[in-house]
């Protein structure tokens, strides 16, 4: 049986709310590959290879977690690397039709790969990146919501 899951997302910044996420599958899973997206789709903050690192140095104390980028269909990044498990987590009641849309495309291109839902604490359900990232642009303070190293590459990236 197979004991890893793949966490995916944009991570532009990650914020304690996608941590939260994870590390309740770290807890579920002995292996969870997080997985960088590189197209994202609109102009990131970070670049790449900055939201990796920004990652890897957020996730240095969970054992079992990789960080690794990936370009094309989520299922096939979860197949190359042995996975059978899509994390994703749920904010609210919003991001169910999305994600509900998604798992089921996810299915029908790879059914033997499954997709779970997992629900941050109450107190990051409310956090997305494009958030911190608006409070970080207009000089707000972002530590409630991202780890120390993303807050200090924001405070970095807009002084």
């Amino acid at each position: 049986m197979n004991q890893s899951a793949i966490c995916a997302g944009t991570f532009d910044p990650i914020t304690m709310g996608h941590l939260d996420v994870i590390e309740r599958a770290s807890r579920i899973f002995p292996r969870v590959v997080i997985g960088v997206a590189t197209k994202t789709g609109k102009t990131p903050l970070f670049n790449l290879e900055e939201r990796i690192a920004l990652v890897r140095e957020s996730t240095a104390h969970m054992e079992g977690v990789e960080v690794a980028s990936f370009t094309g269909l989520l299922v096939n990044f979860a197949e190359s690397n042995g996975v059978r498990v899509i994390v994703r987590g749920l904010r609210a009641f919003s991001d169910f039709e999305y994600e509900f849309q998604m798992a089921l495309t996810n299915r029908k291109l790879k059914s033997e790969i499954e997709t779970i839902f997992l629900m941050p604490k109450q107190d990051y359900s409310y956090v997305s990146s494009s958030n911190v990232r608006g409070v970080a642009e207009l000089g707000g303070d972002t530590s409630p919501f991202v780890p120390p190293p993303v807050q200090r590459a924001l405070e970095a990236r807009f002084r």
